[in-house]
């Protein structure tokens, strides 16, 4: 009995102890990288924003697990000359509130993001997404045609595909071990390990001198932003199988682009196939390049968005 009163004990002050660890890391995170931008809000939830710029409209949509500093970092400054940028952090991520706690769908991200644009001024934008963002940019075109001028995908998650969820997302999203192991990480886990995920991201190539100071690696293990992340990638196949049948009717000029080197979301499974799909849609294939083509592949993502721009005859 003695022993079970002391192991109890034991268990609650590791506990007390995680979460306020978990509690200072948050802090630290948020005050070495604060909001960078103003804030919306739409149906009661805060919204967090960067807008930069003159010119035709384009809204950057984020991946998985990220935030708007991801665009931030010199993709906004470089497209600013032309463009009036717009970048959300998606909901969850970063210093956007999540809709819910269930897992906001692709669908539910769109319509949020369709209002804020509208509330901050945008209306019929280039869309560009990257990976799970792109996911969300065809959402938007497929529930919103009239609330956009063109699609850019950028190793965009589009096609349903084969394969179990990896460990981590099932561990993360799962209704009893996901309130439990994330905390864990959050107070436990060093921002270097985040770091090097985000290097594996990148592969084959290197990612940008200064990039990982820039991102804030802290944000992405805020236990609401873990939790918001995994549920999303838990749900995605499911959502993409569900809004696959509405690529037929995607009428806006489409520039999809990705690298034959992306092992994240493959280009044969997803890219490929889409451009067969979407009317009228080009596919520029990267050559050796992975996951990320907005840090690595610049003057040909910056020719597709011009494309883009020219072919709905905004420029």
């Amino acid at each position: 009995m003695i022993r079970m009163v002391f192991l109890v004990l034991l268990l609650s002050g590791f506990w007390a102890l995680t979460l306020w660890k978990a509690s200072k890391h948050e802090a630290n995170a948020e005050e070495t990288h604060p909001p960078l931008g103003d804030f919306v809000t739409i149906d009661g939830h805060r919204v967090h924003y960067v807008q930069k710029g003159t010119g035709p409209d384009l809204v950057l949509i984020h991946g998985a697990s990220g935030n708007l500093r991801d665009w931030t970092f010199d993709t906004v400054d470089r497209l600013a000359s032309r463009y009036r940028v717009t970048v959300f952090d998606r909901p969850g991520l970063g210093y956007t509130d999540r809709i819910n706690k269930t897992g906001a769908t692709i669908t539910q991200q769109a319509d949020l993001l369709v209002k804020a644009s509208r509330q901050v001024g945008v209306t019929q934008p280039i869309v560009l997404g990257q990976s799970y963002g792109g996911s969300v940019a065809l959402a938007w075109a497929v529930n919103h045609p009239d609330d956009l001028s063109a699609l850019v995908l950028l190793a965009a998650a589009s096609m349903p595909w084969d394969g179990s969820l990896p460990t981590y997302y099932r561990i993360t999203s799962n209704p009893v071990l996901g309130p439990v192991v994330i905390p864990l990480l959050t107070a436990w886990v060093p921002d270097r390990v985040v770091e090097s995920a985000i290097d594996e991201t990148f592969l084959p190539q290197p990612a940008p001198d200064g990039y990982h100071d820039y991102i804030g690696a802290g944000l992405t293990l805020r236990r609401v932003s873990m939790r918001a992340n995994a549920l999303q990638r838990a749900n995605l196949l499911e959502e993409v199988i569900k809004l696959r049948p509405g690529y037929e009717g995607i009428s806006v000029p489409t520039e999809i682009l990705h690298g034959d080197a992306d092992t994240i979301v493959g280009l044969h499974i997803h890219s490929e196939p889409l451009s067969r799909i979407i009317p009228g849609s080009v596919l520029t294939v990267l050559d050796g390049i992975g996951h990320c083509p907005q840090h690595v592949a610049i003057p040909q993502v910056d020719a597709a968005i011009d494309r883009a721009a020219a072919r709905a005859g905004l420029r």
